[in-house]
């Protein structure tokens, strides 16, 4: 029979810690799910009213919020979040 080796405070730590980051990984995934979900009828209400699908203004707009909130990497992460909100124009 072995018996387990107790963790050590760093290692209960970052033990800790990547259980946060998985529940917060959960929580920005379900985010991304519903921010989807409102896109498509954003995009659906402007096609069904005689408008364009995609609003590059609106665009600039939250590319400029993610830049200045979160510098250069900010502007790839709303790229990505517009891609896969509205797909690939």
């Amino acid at each position: 029979m072995t018996t387990a080796t107790p963790h050590t405070e760093p290692e209960r730590t970052i033990d800790d810690a990547r259980e946060r980051i998985d529940a917060l990984d959960d929580r920005i995934i379900g985010l991304v799910q519903e921010r989807m979900a409102v896109s498509a009828v954003v995009q659906q209400t402007r096609i069904t009213s005689g408008g364009r699908r995609v609003s590059l203004s609106r665009e600039m707009e939250i590319l400029g919020r993610y830049r200045d909130a979160l510098g250069k990497p900010g502007t790839a992460l709303a790229m990505t979040l517009l891609e896969l909100c509205r797909g690939r124009i």
